[in-house]
């Protein structure tokens, strides 16, 4: 990833982590979803699927496995809470699989890392509650500090 990458990708992260609390929460608890929605364009595979030996991950895989996990799990939580930004979270990904994903098992990775934090909430919660809302805030502010990390030490600056 190149250190022009890295900067945007965190500029695009912290724009939501940097959302008012009030802008995080939603005026209305919207209805459960009829049918929990499906993953798009995100291939099922385990997040923990190990690198080919002939791809040695870099020094920040833990860091993007955690972000697409999260990413993930803002999509579904932000659309089960009324937000209209939970497609923003998906466009994000794909941003980062359209970056990072150099290999297809690098791509499976991260896209499994991102349906299993979309799928672990969808099996759990129907309606929005205070809980998810607290979630919600929790990960907007890890996604945050993944964000910096990654920008201050591989971007340079």
């Amino acid at each position: 990833m190149t250190g022009k990458y890295i900067s945007a990708l965190c500029a695009l992260i912290l724009g939501f982590a940097a959302m008012p609390a009030a802008a995080q929460q939603t005026q209305q608890r919207a209805p459960a979803p009829q049918s929990a929605p499906a993953v798009r364009k995100a291939p099922a595979a385990p997040p923990a699927a190990a690198p080919s030996p002939l791809e040695a991950p870099p020094p920040y895989e833990p860091q993007m496995m955690r972000l697409s996990e999260i990413l993930g799990s803002l999509a579904y939580l932000r659309e089960l809470c009324g937000a209209p930004d939970g497609d923003r979270f998906h466009a994000r990904m794909a941003a980062l699989l359209e970056a990072e994903a150099t290999t297809e098992a690098r791509r499976d990775r991260l896209a499994g890392a991102y349906n299993s934090g979309y799928r672990g909430f969808a099996t759990t919660y129907r309606t929005c509650t205070d809980n998810a809302q607290l979630v919600i805030a929790r990960y907007l502010d890890e996604a945050g500090r993944i964000a910096r990390e990654l920008a201050s030490r591989y971007s340079g600056g």
